[in-house]
């Protein structure tokens, strides 16, 4: 049986330094993010103007990271040679990339990529606004996660203390979406992103 992405993916980052692991990352990235996914801009575009928004912020290194991979998910699944067009199935890619990356970066990194999804599906719960202006691809999309939040699952959110940075990783996720930005290459994020390995990974590069 071949390989899964996500298994040949940790195959290359076994044994890896720091510095090799944020290299192996983002060579996966440029490889793997070139496909639209439902949207104007390609997965790697989405995900660089994202980096930039949250970095123009003064988000901190934490949700700069998370902004740059919080769709990795989509690539580890091979979302976009499973499905063409929109979106007919939901392959939760939120929890798969939080999951995978959680081998390499703290909580403070994972989580809000975790619940960006269910960010969205709060802000179109609790904001009679937000749902217009989503892109079209996320509308689609909405509608196979599971579309708006019920009461409980409201109340059960708004007590995850990590909600207050998933919504503002949501919310660049709705405005990197600009075709043709020159945002900073990958590159730029490399000291961001290595700065945000767990502890034991920092060290194993000292």
């Amino acid at each position: 049986m071949p390989k899964s992405i996500r298994e040949e993916l940790r195959q290359r980052l076994a044994g890896t330094t720091a510095e090799q692991t944020v290299d192996v990352l983002f060579a996966f990235m440029v490889e793997h993010g070139q496909a639209f996914y439902d949207e104007i801009v390609t997965q790697m575009e989405h995900a660089l103007q994202c980096a930039e928004l949250a970095q123009q912020r003064d988000y901190g290194d934490d949700a700069v990271t998370a902004a740059l991979f919080h769709d990795i998910g989509h690539l580890l699944v091979g979302e976009f040679e499973a499905q063409q067009g929109p979106p007919q199935k939901d392959f939760v890619h939120e929890e798969v990339g939080a999951e995978f990356l959680s081998d390499y970066f703290p909580r403070q990194v994972t989580e809000p990529i975790r619940l960006h999804v269910a960010a969205k599906r709060y802000l179109c719960s609790t904001d009679s606004e937000y749902y217009d202006q989503l892109s079209d691809g996320s509308k689609r999309s909405l509608a196979v996660q599971g579309g708006r939040l019920a009461q409980h699952e409201q109340s059960e959110l708004e007590r995850n203390p990590s909600l207050p940075v998933a919504l503002k990783l949501r919310r660049l996720d709705d405005l990197g979406k600009v075709p043709n930005h020159q945002a900073p290459q990958i590159e730029a994020y490399h000291g961001t992103v290595r700065r945000c390995l767990n502890s034991t990974d920092r060290a194993a590069s000292t």
